[in-house]
């Protein structure tokens, strides 16, 4: 009986390592808890069409909305655990969403097998191109004095331009109202149109908005400025030097993936990452690519423990200062 269980579990693992080695036979969906045109759905395309080419099949981007990005993401996490179902989490999935959702459906630490880093992005403050103030001084001035009459727009409880909008306003020190939508896509087309005041989101996607002067910049929440848009200030040169805010977007497949398969995807994306045409495409929105060091699923493994560690804290006072 002994030898009998050897020689099954080594037939186990000798069928999961042709499998992986097969793998991809058909497409692989990757799903992005976003409407489509907003930052995540952005990073998601560019990644993907790359990743087709470097894999031999397509791996086709699916829009699935819902609760800030949450609905979606729990449902990868219950996927068949084969490679063929991933998601682009970010920050606020797979870190800001146990702060602020105290029933959410899956674990980002433990109920996911990271493939690895894709892009980096500040967070950009964007308002509509006639809200009066000039600059960041301006509008926190205006903000204070005209909170009641403002709303900012947001993807979701949870999603980066809520996390960034509840901490920009705690670095304020005001309340403005909130609008929630199914992504920031359709957010930026009311911004366009005039119904929506300020956005908080990563830069990516709102560079050709800005340089055209459909929408108004007024600070990037980061260290440095972004050579997407050099002629944007920084939120310390503007005067709001403890609101410094970096997105991220990263893939994941359930957990329980075969780490043969995993190492795979990763690779698969680390040679997407690699490619000159992508890396143009995203620095030209404003996204930074990871080093090769920080794309690994270890890496990440690590990076989102730390992230809902630090998040957590930050945004329940963020939120509690608003009360």
């Amino acid at each position: 009986m002994r030898r009998l269980l050897v020689v099954a579990a080594g037939l186990l693992s000798w069928c999961g390592l042709a499998h992986a080695q097969g793998f991809p036979t058909h497409p692989i969906t990757m799903v992005v808890p976003f409407a489509a045109g907003g930052p995540t759905d952005a990073i998601a395309r560019i990644v993907a069409e790359q990743m087709s080419k470097v894999l031999g099949q397509q791996v086709l981007v699916e829009n699935a909305l819902g609760a800030g990005g949450t609905t979606a993401t729990a449902r990868v996490a219950q996927a068949k655990p084969d490679g063929y179902t991933i998601v682009m989490g970010q920050m606020g999935t797979h870190g800001t969403a146990p702060a602020v959702y105290p029933n959410l459906r899956y674990n980002p630490v433990t109920d996911f097998a990271p493939i690895g880093m894709a892009t980096l992005a500040p967070v950009l403050i964007v308002a509509r191109k006639d809200l009066p103030p000039k600059d960041l001084k301006e509008l926190i001035a205006y903000a204070k004095a005209n909170a009641s009459k403002l709303n900012e727009a947001h993807a979701g409880v949870g999603s980066i331009s809520y996390t960034s909008c509840t901490l920009f306003n705690a670095a304020m020190g005001v309340k403005i109202t909130q609008v929630a939508y199914r992504g920031t896509g359709p957010a930026l087309n009311d911004m366009l149109a005039g119904q929506i005041d300020l956005m908080c989101d990563q830069v990516v996607t709102y560079v050709e908005q800005v340089k055209g002067g459909a929408i108004k910049a007024y600070a990037i929440a980061s260290s440095e400025r972004s050579p997407a848009l050099p002629n944007v200030p920084t939120t310390k040169e503007a005067g709001l030097p403890n609101f410094q805010v970096m997105a991220w977007s990263a893939l994941f497949a359930p957990k329980g993936t075969p780490p043969e398969i995993v190492a795979k995807l990763s690779g698969a994306l680390d040679k997407a990452l690699d490619d000159e045409n992508v890396r143009k495409r995203l620095t030209e929105q404003g996204g930074i690519v990871p080093p090769k060091a920080d794309r690994t699923p270890a890496w990440l493994q690590a990076f989102v423990k730390n992230e809902v560690e630090r998040l957590t804290p930050l945004l329940k006072a963020a939120l509690a200062a608003q009360k």
